[in-house]
């Protein structure tokens, strides 16, 4: 039996959250009431793709931010492991804890996929973009992590 959560599309409410960063303080979608902000979902930090993807982030945040973004990265692992990985990546921006995968699930970013020859349940690579009245303008699901960041900023206009 397979577990998958159902994708959001434009025009819905963003599902709210509170979870815990890499200083194991809470932050929850609220916080960026009014504002843009782009939540994407990795599966596993320090790993080649999702290290690819936070990177390009790190690389393009200033730009993401002068065009009104901010950004938030979110995947399974415990903070000490997110803290880890955004202390040897420079990483300049949030990174939250969702271990149980709950808004993983929320978001639609949690199913089945396919590593090598083995299939498995997992957070899937996917980003959302939630706009200041709080309802998604954007949602990319089954994302490639090169190149990723780069579509998303034409996408934004950023």
């Amino acid at each position: 039996m397979t577990e998958h959560s159902t994708a959001l599309t434009a025009g819905q409410k963003a599902p709210d959250f509170s979870l815990r960063n890499a200083d194991s303080e809470i932050v929850s979608l609220s916080d960026y009431a009014g504002k843009n902000v782009i939540v994407y979902f990795y599966p596993k930090a320090a790993t080649p793709g999702c290290t690819t993807e936070a990177c390009d982030f790190r690389d393009n945040l200033n730009s993401l931010r002068s065009a009104g973004y901010s950004v938030l990265g979110i995947s399974p692992d415990e903070p000490e492991a997110i803290s880890q990985f955004a202390s040897d990546e420079s990483l300049n921006f949030p990174l939250l804890s969702d271990p149980d995968h709950a808004v993983a699930k929320a978001y639609g970013s949690f199913g089945e996929k396919t590593f090598g020859d083995k299939i498995f349940v997992g957070t899937l690579r996917s980003t959302v973009v939630v706009d200041p009245e709080g309802r998604i303008s954007h949602a990319e699901y089954g994302v490639d992590a090169k190149g990723h960041v780069a579509r998303l900023r034409d996408k934004l206009g950023a």
